[in-house]
Order: C-alpha cells, then sequence, then structure tokens
C-alpha cells in the first residue's frame, strides 16, 4: 500500500482496538509471506489432545472430585487440593474439564499438571456472589470476607501521581459482572454500571447496578499455583520446577503463579523482586527451582501480574497472557530463559501511572534470556518487554510489537541482540538507556522511533538504591551498533526517527560516542518536511545535541551512515499489506541494496546467505 496512508502514532489507541478484532486471524496472516521475520505463528495456546503422561503415578481430579478418593482412576477422581499435597517428584495430576474455583495451591515437586485428552480446565481465583441487599439510588452491597487491601510499593511518587491515579486502584479485589470486568471507584457516589466500590473496614462490596439474573464473580484467592522453595505437606523441595500444559488460570487478586527463589514470596505491599539484592554472580542465584515449563496455557485478568517466574530454565512456550495489571510476565534473578510464540496482551488494565508497567519484564541480573517470535499487542498504558536491572547478554529476536509505550526497553543492563522484529504504532520502538553493548539490527519500524541514551544516574543517592550497581557505570554506557534496519514515518508522523540523546551535564565527561556502528540503515518519510531526522550527542555546544533534518548532513557531521539511504517524500508502494499486517517490502526501494549482516545477527535470525536487505524480512514479496 501507499506509505501515505499508514496509520500515524495518533490514531493508535484506535489501531490497538481494532486488533481485538483481528487477533483471532493474525497468526494465519503473519503466516503468509514465505520467509516472514516473525515466523507466522501459530501463537498462543493451539487446542489438542493430551495424552495421559507416563508418569511414576497419575492423579486424576475433577471440580467435583471427592477428596477422600485416591484418584488414581478416572472412576474416582480427587480434589486438585488433595492431588496436589499427596504428589512426589516426577508425578502428573491430569484434571478433567471444568472450573475450579480454587486458589492458595502449595507445589514443591517437580511434577506435570494437564489436562485430560482434550478437556478444557479453568482454575478461577473468584466464587459467585448471590445474597445482594437493594440500597437507594441504584445501589446493591453484599458482604464479603475475602478482600485483598493493598498499597502502592515504597518507590511509588504520590507527590507526582496521586492527583493522576486514585489510591484505590491498588487494591487488590476485582468484580466481573457477566465475564465483564468492572473498575473500582472511590465511594458509593461514584458507581454506575461499570464500576464497584468496596468498604474495607465494614466489609462490604458495592455495584452500581442490579445484579439480578447476572452472574457476579468477586475475587476470594490471591494466587492459584505457589511454588515455595521450602517445605510444604511434609515434603523437602525438590528443586524441579512444575510442567504446566493446557491450563486457564483467570481471576486472581494480585497473580495467578509464583515461583520461589532464595527470598520466599512477598505480599502485595512487600517488594516482590529483591531476590538478590545488591549485585550477585550469575551462579550464585535462580538455582532454587529451576526447569519450570508452561505450555499452551491461559493467564488473564490477575490484578498485579500473570505469574513470578524466578529460576534457570525457565520456558514460557505458545501461551496467553492477558489482561493483567502491573505485569504480565515477570522474570527475577533468572538464568537460560525462553520465552517464545506467546500473546502478551493488554497490560495496565487499570492505567496506573508511576509504576513502570510492562507487558514482559526481565529483572535483576538475569542472564541469556530469549524472547523470541511472540505478538505483544494493545498496551496503550504499558511498555512491551523490558529488561531492567543488571541483565546481560540477552536475545529479543522476531517479535511483533504494536501499540505499546515503549515496545523494547533495555535499561542498565550489559549487551543484546535485537534482530528481526516489527515494531508498529509505539511511542517508541526500542529504547536503551544506561546500558552497554546493544546490538540492534534487521528491524522494522513503522511509526516507532529508536533512542539510545545515557544520563548521570548512578547508585550514589539512586531511588532505587543498588539498582545502578549491577549495570554499566556512568562512563562504560557505549558501544552499541545499530545497522541494517528500515525505519518508516507515515504520514503525520513527524518526529526523528532516530535519537542518540544525554544530557548536557555529562557533555564535559561523555565525549565518545554510545555507538561503535550506524551504518546500512533505511529511512522512509512519507512527507516532505524539515522535521529532524536523526538527533545527535554528544557534540560541543550549548545543549550538547545536534539536530539533522538530512543523511547527508549527519553523515557529513559524524562520519557514520557510510551505506545508509533516506527516502524522503516517499510516495511508493512499500509494505506488502499493513492492513493484513505483512510488512515483507513490496518491491525493493530505489537505492537500497542487500549488505553483508553480522554473523550474530545471522545466527539470531536464522537465516541463511550473508547478504540481505534492511529491515526485518530478507528479501522482497514474491511476484504472484
Amino acid at each position: 500500500m501507499p506509505i501515505s496512508s499508514l496509520t500515524p502514532p495518533a490514531h493508535r489507541r484506535l489501531a490497538s482496538r481494532c486488533l481485538l478484532i483481528i487477533l483471532p486471524v493474525l497468526g494465519a496472516l503473519l503466516a503468509a509471506p514465505v520467509a516472514a521475520q516473525p515466523s507466522g505463528g501459530p501463537y498462543g495456546p493451539i487446542p489438542q489432545s493430551y495424552e495421559v503422561p507416563d508418569a511414576a503415578n497419575v492423579y486424576y481430579v475433577a471440580p467435583d472430585g471427592d477428596a477422600d478418593a485416591p484418584g488414581t482412576t478416572l472412576a474416582r477422581p480427587t480434589t486438585i487440593e488433595s492431588a496436589i499435597a499427596r504428589v512426589v517428584g516426577g508425578d502428573a495430576i491430569v484434571l478433567r474439564g471444568g472450573t475450579y474455583r480454587v486458589g492458595g495451591l502449595q507445589l514443591n515437586q517437580g511434577i506435570t499438571l494437564q489436562p485430560y485428552l482434550d478437556e478444557r480446565p479453568v482454575l478461577k481465583g473468584t466464587q459467585v456472589a448471590t445474597e445482594w441487599e437493594e440500597l437507594r439510588e441504584n445501589v446493591w452491597r453484599t458482604k464479603w470476607s475475602t478482600l485483598f487491601p493493598a498499597q502502592p510499593l515504597g518507590w511509588w511518587r504520590r507527590e507526582r501521581e496521586g492527583m493522576r491515579t486514585p489510591l484505590h486502584r491498588f487494591n487488590n479485589d476485582m468484580v466481573f459482572v457477566d465475564g465483564k470486568l468492572l473498575q473500582s471507584a472511590g465511594w458509593e457516589g461514584e458507581l454506575d454500571g461499570t464500576s464497584f466500590y468496596i468498604d474495607y473496614d465494614k466489609g462490604y462490596v458495592y455495584l452500581g447496578a442490579d445484579p439480578a439474573g447476572k452472574l457476579v464473580e468477586i475475587t476470594a484467592h490471591d494466587i492459584a499455583l505457589h511454588r515455595p522453595s521450602r517445605s510444604v505437606h511434609g515434603k523437602q523441595s525438590d528443586g524441579k520446577g512444575p510442567t504446566i500444559r493446557g491450563l486457564t488460570f483467570t481471576q486472581y487478586a494480585y497473580r495467578a503463579i509464583d515461583i520461589e527463589g532464595k527470598k520466599p514470596s512477598t505480599t502485595a505491599n512487600e517488594e516482590p523482586t529483591d531476590d538478590p539484592v545488591g549485585v550477585s554472580a550469575r551462579d550464585a542465584h535462580g538455582k532454587e527451582v529451576t526447569g519450570t515449563t508452561l505450555e499452551h496455557v491461559t493467564i488473564s485478568f490477575t490484578s498485579r501480574v500473570a505469574g513470578y517466574f524466578r529460576g534457570d530454565g525457565l520456558t514460557i512456550r505458545n501461551s496467553l497472557v492477558s489482561d493483567t495489571g502491573t505485569e504480565g510476565i515477570y522474570v527475577i534473578g533468572s538464568s537460560d530463559v525462553l520465552l517464545e510464540r506467546n500473546i502478551v496482551r493488554r497490560n495496565n488494565i487499570e492505567k496506573l501511572t508511576g509504576y513502570f508497567p510492562a507487558a514482559v519484564k526481565i529483572f535483576n541480573q538475569s542472564h541469556d534470556v530469549v524472547v523470541r517470535d511472540n505478538l505483544v499487542i494493545d498496551h496503550p498504558d504499558s511498555n512491551g518487554v523490558w529488561y531492567d536491572v543488571g541483565n546481560v547478554e540477552g536475545v529479543f529476536a522476531n517479535n511483533y510489537v504494536e501499540g505499546t509505550l515503549i515496545g523494547f526497553f533495555f535499561e542498565i543492563s550489559k549487551g543484546v541482540v535485537v534482530a528481526g522484529n516489527v515494531f508498529v504504532d509505539n511511542e517508541q520502538g526500542i529504547r536503551v538507556l544506561n546500558s552497554s553493548d546493544a546490538r540492534v539490527y534487521q528491524n522494522t519500524f513503522l511509526n516507532s522511533p529508536v533512542m539510545f541514551d545515557r544520563n548521570e544516574r548512578s547508585a550514589r543517592d539512586d531511588h532505587f538504591g543498588w539498582h545502578p550497581q549491577t549495570g554499566p557505570d556512568v562512563d562504560e554506557r557505549e558501544g552499541h551498533v545499530f545497522e541494517g534496519n528500515l525505519l518508516v514515518a507515515g504520514a503525520g508522523f513527524e518526529k526523528p526517527l532516530l535519537h542518540f540523546d544525554q544530557p548536557a551535564a555529562l557533555c564535559g565527561t561523555l565525549t565518545r560516542p554510545m555507538t561503535t556502528k550506524v551504518d546500512g540503515n533505511v529511512y522512509v518519510r512519507a512527507g516532505a518536511g524539515n522535521e529532524p531526522l536523526i538527533t545527535w550527542s554528544p557534540v560541543a555546544g550549548k545543549n550538547c545535541l545536534a539536530n539533522f533534518a538530512t543523511l547527508e548532513a549527519f553523515r557529513k557531521a559524524t562520519g557514520l551512515e557510510a551505506h545508509g539511504v533516506a527516502l524522503p517524500g516517499y510516495e511508493g508502494t512499500l509494505f506488502r499489506s499493513v492492513e493484513l499486517r505483512r510488512f515483507d517490502l513490496a518491491q525493493r526501494p530505489q537505492g537500497v541494496q542487500e549488505a553483508i549482516v553480522a554473523p550474530e545477527a545471522l545466527k539470531a535470525l536464522g537465516w541463511s546467505g550473508e547478504t540481505h536487505l534492511p529491515g526485518a524480512f530478507p528479501t522482497e514479496a514474491r511476484r504472484e
């Protein structure tokens, strides 16, 4: 399609809502190009029939199981609570289909949990509310004993955010009417048909619409499955994480899954990520529970996170994480992690501000975390994938990221390869902050600018204490590579496409560039205005920052982009079809040539041959 008709960022929220309609077919549409990056799926859970595993002991459970039954035959299933208490490492729990209203399950053995054949077990953290009292002015209330009041963590800045985020939004209770999540209100007078209010002192839940004839569900559990690293049910931990396949977890206050490390799991009012605390060697953490695996799992509607995952060897594959609070997938202090072919959508559903939300957060000295071939979509109030605090040598490859604040964020960390991703309508496609050695190759950006920046933040008097100690020091935040990328601005997009920024206060001390190589990138604008194409720092001068409207001016001033191409005022057909999310090139633009791709990029992408066109797709679309 002509580039002039591409969606500008001002309409990103509308485009994100449209994604809800096309999500079921998005995998098939992306699959159409023969040599596509991302792969085209299938993404998320794939319906299938699970054979009963060949395990030492198999326990069958059902929503109406008998707690006293042995559970060793289909004819006499037990309850999931009883089975969890009995299993030892190597056993399996097979769940019959139906709804399990259950929570607080504690498991410290490496077992398998899966459905029976093609049945669909759903674990819910809510109970049904049936006893309602009608009050005046269209308000109803019910007495409720399992409530989850909470406060923002201590680092939240009320003086900055209190006027934008009311404190009641930090409570973890959730209310659903006929499956639809209601929003919290601050008092009875704010209620309408889409909200609820809780009086925590007296234990009442209030609605602003008649609940008669409706299914009203209120959270009764703040976790589904807890994997402690200590003894439970009279058994020592075997150090192995569970394998979970084909299950759905939904409607849990706080989180659905919590895998412990050295530190016991925290309450909602305690910091969950300080494990380890301070600078820690790779072999000193992540060893308590290893090998946790989730496949074809759905986690939705959790008031804070889908799951806290600690421990090396984590794999999450073909799963759906949707409608979460501050984070979806939260990986903490873990190495050799793989996240692939997942769908992660709609994080920060309560629109909290000042809480640094991310659909996926890789945190606190995690090494070799690979995020590959996922859909990260529909996050107008959240970042996409965020590697933060002391992470080392990650890989972010072949992902499709649309409708986020920052699609890929790499902060206070050392070393990452970012290759073959497609970024569409993100406020920023990539941001690399206070980090070193980020190598960015062969990505496609549509209305999604890229920023590399550094500032004076250090461990001294930092708001988050020791966090900056885990990354490169102030004078080590360099070594970045930006090569072979395709950056496209549609009609109405007037921002620079590439930024290298640092504050003027650092320009007297940090005079080396942040990058070692910027070359072979293609910059395309639908309009022919005079907006800066690239911003660059450090440079001599008062503000330490230079704006370049043309690639030629940037090349002359910096000596970079010897093989780069700029196409201002481009009116041709660039992509095969934006509407169908097919971002392979419809044709090769004039002046754009194949170039040698770095070996580490070829390895991350799985491409053969040494030379390819810029962007996430190795060749232009085939003619039919």
